[in-house]
Parts: C-alpha cells; structure tokens; sequence
C-alpha cells in the first residue's frame, strides 16, 4: 500500500517550531498595553483593531466597556448596584457553570465530534505479561472505538493464547498476527523496529497510536491525541521532553521537542518513512521517531488518562546498552 498524498481527513501537517518563531510582544494582536487599557492598540496596516472602525489613525475605543459585562464603568463601582450588580453576578455565575460543564466532559464530546470521520488504529507489540496484555486490551475497547491491531511474539508466557481469546470475542475489533519468533531482548530474532514496521504497514488508517501493554486506559485516552493530529500537529502523546547533552528532560503540555511514553499518536503516512526499523528495543527508539517526523509534537493539557502496570524491563544490561544506541541515533538525526 502506498500513501500519494496526505488523508483528505487531516489538516496539512504544521512545521516544526524553531526558538525564532515565537510572536514578538509588538507582534501580539490587540494593543501595546495592559488588558485595562480602553484606548485600545494603534492599528496596523489600515485595517481595523479589537473590531473597532478604520480611519483617524486607529481603532476608537469603546466609551463604557465596563458596562458591557455589567459593572458600572466607575473604578470605584459608585453606580447603580441594582440591576447592573444583578447581571454581573448572572455572567459571572454563567461563567463558572461553563467551566464545570468543561471538566464535566463538553470539550472531550467535541473532540470527539471533530475527529469522528478520522480513522484510528491502535498498534500493539506482545512480547509476555499475559495479565498486563487482557488489562491493556480489555481497557482500549471500553473506552475507544479504535481498531487494536496486535503483533505477538512467540506466546511469551502465553500472551498470545490471551490475545487469541480477546478477538475470537471482538473479531470486529481485534486483530492478531501471531509469528514464532521471541522477541531480539528476550534472545529471540524480533526487534522492535521492524516489528512495528509491520504493524504501521498493517494498517490503514489515518492516524496510527503506538501503545504499550504496560499501560491502561481510565478514561478516553486517544481522542485528545487523535484531536491535535487531525489539527496539524505530526504527533501528539501523553509525555514530552526536550533533549539535552544530558538526555531527555520533562516537558509540556503544548509544543515539545520529542515525545516518549506508553500512548503516542503519529500520521500513519508520516511515521512510515521515520520509522526506526534499526532499532532492537523500544527505550529511546520512540524519540527517535518523534524527532525524525520533522513536524510540530503537542502534548495535551491535562493528566494522562491512563495508568502504567507495571515495568516491562529488558534482562539486565541489555536495555542500559540499546537505550544508549538509540539515544546516539536520537542525537545524529538533530545535527542532521
């Protein structure tokens, strides 16, 4: 399957940030001021300021802004306290119900709106931990509507016999390529970046999320992500960082340099071509895709809905020695 232009559901992917793009003070719309101001911000290029009417140099002021959210216009609210107090408390009343009926779930119902045409496909790499794989699966049908198509490795302590009994009971929903080969860390063949290059090949959909068995969902997980992809962003994910000398250190919500985690969100098209297939084990590998997407990483507002099982670690040693030649990878591809 070929990819000759970008799904016609998503926005065209925005750049990558650079520290030179950010807006100047003076490049910030709507005055040189304080938000107290009434006179308002020159306008610029002819055209009009905040609403207000072109012509005589700027943009007018309005002469009772105060009244128009029902306060008296007087800094020392000597007016009427009559009907004018009663709407202010009204508005401001209204105000907090909004906010309450946010955090009730009216943004997460709209996001789920904006991105209903979007196709979404959950990619999941099996290598043990049968009772971490029912959890991690189990979760994803209760709270997405995501196809879950899942990779097992060699029936590791018997994960791939539960996968088989997930789908044989969501057929519709579950999909399951059992191979025989054991996964690279645990003395086997199968290394995490060509695994997951079948999974991105397996799959057709608009947006493509790679998740880890360690992880559960508690509440709707991929909709915010899918959300940010769907608006432009080439990746979106639970967990950002910056990258330093050092490593990797903590950061978002909003615009970040990488992501890493246990849930993170690509265009299926894009991540095709930046996948790592090199990769034997998954530490750093997913910087390493991140960075190669060369588009702008978003991480949501808001607690992760989601809880980490547990650790899934490499035996000794190895995971120490692949996280360093991935992080090595990370680094050629930014001086790149």
């Amino acid at each position: 399957m070929t990819d000759a232009k970008p799904p016609g559901r998503l926005a065209p992917a925005n750049p990558a940030p650079s520290p030179s793009s950010a807006p100047s003070p003076t490049q910030v719309e709507g005055g040189t001021g304080t938000g107290r101001d009434t006179a308002g911000g020159a306008a610029t290029g002819g055209g009009t300021a905040g609403g207000g009417k072109a012509g005589g140099g700027g943009a007018h002021a309005r002469l009772n802004p105060a009244a128009e959210m029902g306060f008296s216009g007087d800094p020392g609210q000597h007016g009427d306290d009559g009907e004018e107090l009663l709407h202010a408390q009204r508005l401001w009343d209204g105000s907090l119900a909004t906010n309450r009926l946010d955090d009730a779930g009216v943004n997460a119902e709209r996001q789920r709106m904006e991105t209903k045409d979007v196709t979404v496909a959950v990619g999941l790499l099996v290598d043990g931990w049968p009772a971490d794989v029912r959890a991690c699966v189990q979760s994803l049908l209760e709270h997405t509507r995501a196809k879950v198509l899942a990779l097992d490795l060699g029936n590791v302590d018997g994960a791939g016999d539960v996968l088989a009994e997930l789908a044989a009971r969501h057929p519709e929903r579950i999909s399951v390529w059992h191979v025989a080969e054991q996964p690279h860390w645990r003395g086997g063949t199968a290394t995490w970046g060509e695994s997951r290059a079948k999974l991105l090949r397996l799959d057709e959909s608009d947006v493509h999320v790679l998740v880890e068995t360690s992880a559960e969902l508690r509440g709707d997980a991929l909709t915010p992500l899918v959300a940010a992809v769907a608006e432009g962003a080439a990746a979106a994910g639970w967990h950002g960082v910056d990258l330093y000398d050092d490593g990797p250190h903590e950061a978002g919500p909003g615009k970040v340099q990488a992501l890493t985690g246990e849930l993170v969100a690509v265009r299926r098209a894009a991540a095709l071509g930046a996948l790592p297939e090199d990769a034997r084990y998954a530490r750093n590998a997913d910087l390493a895709l991140s960075i190669a997407l060369r588009g702008e990483l978003v991480v949501p507002e808001g607690p992760p809905p989601f809880v980490r099982l547990g650790a899934h670690d490499a035996p000794a040693g190895y995971a120490e020695q692949e996280a360093r030649r991935n992080y090595d990878g990370v680094l050629r591809l930014l001086s790149a």
